[in-house]
């Protein structure tokens, strides 16, 4: 492709002005607009509603992204309110709404689901291993898994979603996040051996760096954690099984082997990591044994959040496709704690409060990343979430 087509820019990502400009919408809001205007119309006032539309009512989600929608939408002639950023919500509840002129954010509807439908899946699949691992360590291995351009947005929607750590540093620098790191097959194998890499990496490291120590290069995993332990007995922190699957059996009981030889000689207090392929099923099926799971694509990659962008009202008229709720709509947390989804013309119930509120309100200043996974632990700790 030449430099000309690509702009000089070498990386297939989006500029931040390239996303401001609308230049990543899709043709047709382009389109339209264009037939809108030849028509006068592109002023037409209109309400759209953003939700998750599925046939299963027990779906549960965390709403994560807005913090780029609210970038996105500074300046644009709209009124957006939405529920705050972390917010557990369930389908057909309106999770951000749009009031305006058409024109003025048709052709930013592309960027707009793409910064949520992402990172809400990505939140979501943090939080659904977090319910998992119950207090057991969550952190986020799966920045490897997507495009670096993006690094920041998945680690931050992962620990918003309720990881613990992150690997990535720049999600340190730039969102304050705690990141955290083990040692890498490719440090054993270069220097030759387990017990070399694990006393090598104890040398260097800055002393509140965890030693935890990846012992499955070359040995068998029980050899392996004893190598590690007995290089450094004073400051090994835990072991990391990463067996290959063709290799692991079944992973729990290797676990209790490993669990087995350490304590017995005298290394009970060593945790047992486990990383290489951990979703949602295996957090469950090693809990009694593991200590805390490092999570890819189980995160990273996580099914996104299927929103739509809908007009339910044009020119102060309820306009709506078929198949979907027409009219504007309320979100409601009830006295009880729990919510209701009412037309906006209906009676509010006492003592129910609005949840949507003024979107540059919820980011002026922005709130810290840590608050939000606050927010997240909190609905999981007393909510009925099912896995």
């Amino acid at each position: 492709m030449s430099e000309e087509r690509t702009g000089g820019r070498r990386f297939n990502s989006a500029t931040d002005e390239e996303i401001l400009n609308a230049e990543v919408a899709d043709s047709y809001f382009h389109r339209t607009m264009r037939v809108l205007r030849a028509r006068g119309l592109d002023d037409t006032q209109v309400h759209a509603e953003l939700a998750y539309k599925t046939s299963n009512p027990d779906d549960w989600f965390v709403v994560a992204g807005l913090d780029e929608v609210a970038h996105l939408l500074e300046g644009v002639e709209v009124e957006a309110r939405a529920v705050p950023e972390g917010t557990i919500c369930r389908p057909q509840e309106p999770v951000l709404t749009l009031t305006g002129p058409y024109g003025a954010f048709a052709e930013h509807e592309t960027a707009l689901l793409g910064f949520l439908c992402q990172a809400s899946g990505v939140a979501t699949g943090a939080a659904r291993c977090r319910l998992a691992a119950g207090e057991k360590p969550v952190i986020s291995f799966g920045a490897r898994r997507m495009h670096p351009s993006i690094t920041p947005m998945v680690e931050r929607a992962a620990y918003l979603g309720g990881c613990d750590m992150v690997a990535v540093d720049l999600a340190v620098g730039r969102l304050g996040i705690p990141a955290t790191g083990t040692t890498p097959h490719a440090l054993a194998l270069i220097l030759g051996s387990t017990a070399e890499a694990a006393r090598a990496f104890d040398e260097v490291m800055d002393p509140e760096v965890p030693r935890t120590i990846i012992i499955d290069t070359y040995d068998d995993e029980k050899f392996g954690a004893l190598l590690a332990a007995r290089a450094i007995p004073d400051s090994i922190y835990a072991v990391r099984m990463d067996t290959p699957g063709n290799r692991r059996g079944d992973f729990r009981d290797l676990m209790r082997e490993v669990r087995w030889e350490l304590d017995r000689n005298g290394f009970e207090h060593v945790k047992i990591f486990a990383s290489g392929g951990i979703d949602v099923e295996y957090i469950l099926h090693l809990n009694p044994v593991c200590d805390a799971y490092g999570v890819g694509g189980a995160i990273a990659d996580a099914p996104m959040i299927d929103y739509s962008l809908d007009i339910v009202e044009v020119g102060g008229v309820d306009r709506s496709k078929r198949g979907k709720r027409g009219g504007r709509k309320l979100l409601l947390e009830l006295q009880d704690g729990s919510r209701k989804v009412i037309p906006a013309t209906a009676a509010v119930p006492e003592g129910a409060s609005e949840m949507l509120q003024p979107l540059q309100d919820l980011y002026s200043p922005p709130p810290n990343v840590g608050t939000l996974r606050e927010r997240v632990l909190d609905q999981l700790a007393t909510g009925d979430y099912t896995l």
